[in-house]
């Protein structure tokens, strides 16, 4: 890659960490930027992939505390999540460059709807888990609904959380914060998981992959200080819409 290609994934990666530490979303800023400098599709979701690894281990640590006396829920659901991560890893390698071109606008869209609904989501979980007299399903049952949703993280990833967040809420009793705190070790499990895989797949642009690492935790520490400034609603509406404008130019092409 030119210097100026590597400067354009580094900026993108920056915005996108940036983005991911207030709103969610990144993904939907740094692969397509990496497709635009000429990078195949599948590498480009394999590089992003592990370039992003580290921005989700900063996020998990940072809720570590509420994580406090779910120790069965994460020996049942962090097997799960790498289970699911490695799987979709497998199937994004088996899938070609042409296939995985005309799926990138449907998976797009998909990640722009959970954000653009993400708020409605989170307000469903809190409804659902405080109305009187309900009764969840063993926590076991959420290894069904998790699966899926981490194969879908290790295939592609954006809007994966916001995902996560609400199948937690479908079978577990507990506070939002808990709940968010076991989607962030969720998270981590099914991208680590990937990542590790896909080293070893020769579809990583090492070059791309450093800078991207290097900006998306240079983002995420300025989004973290900045996150009291700027209203993640208004952020997210940008990032809905550059998602969309990005959908359509895949479907164009």
């Amino acid at each position: 890659m030119t210097a100026l290609e590597l400067l354009a994934v580094g900026a993108a990666a920056v915005a996108g960490g940036f983005v991911n530490a207030i709103a969610g979303g990144g993904t939907l800023i740094t692969f397509p930027m990496l497709t635009a400098v000429g990078v195949p599709p599948v590498a480009a979701n394999v590089t992003n992939t592990v370039a992003l690894c580290p921005g989700y281990l900063g996020a998990a640590f940072a809720q570590t505390k509420d994580l406090a006396g779910q120790g069965r829920r994460l020996r049942l659901l962090l097997p799960t999540s790498v289970l699911g991560g490695v799987a979709g890893a497998v199937l994004l390698l088996v899938t070609s460059d042409a296939t995985f071109r005309k799926l990138i606008p449907y998976l797009i869209l998909l990640a722009v709807a959970l954000l653009a609904f993400q708020d409605r989501l989170r307000n469903w979980v809190v409804g659902h888990a405080s109305e009187p007299g309900n009764r969840h399903l063993n926590e076991a049952w959420a290894i069904l609904p998790v699966l899926p949703a981490a194969v879908y993280g290790g295939y592609f990833g954006a809007g994966m959380s916001v995902m996560v967040i609400a199948v937690l809420g479908l079978v577990l009793e507990d506070t939002l914060t808990r709940l968010n705190g076991l989607k962030q070790a969720i998270a981590l499990g099914t991208n680590v998981a990937a990542a590790v895989f896909l080293l070893f797949s020769g579809k990583v642009v090492w070059s791309a992959a450093a800078v991207m690492a290097a900006g998306a935790l240079a983002g995420g520490a300025l989004g973290g200080r900045l996150a009291g400034r700027i209203k993640p609603a208004t952020l997210r509406g940008i990032v809905v819409g550059i998602g969309m404008i990005v959908a359509i130019v895949y479907f164009v092409r």
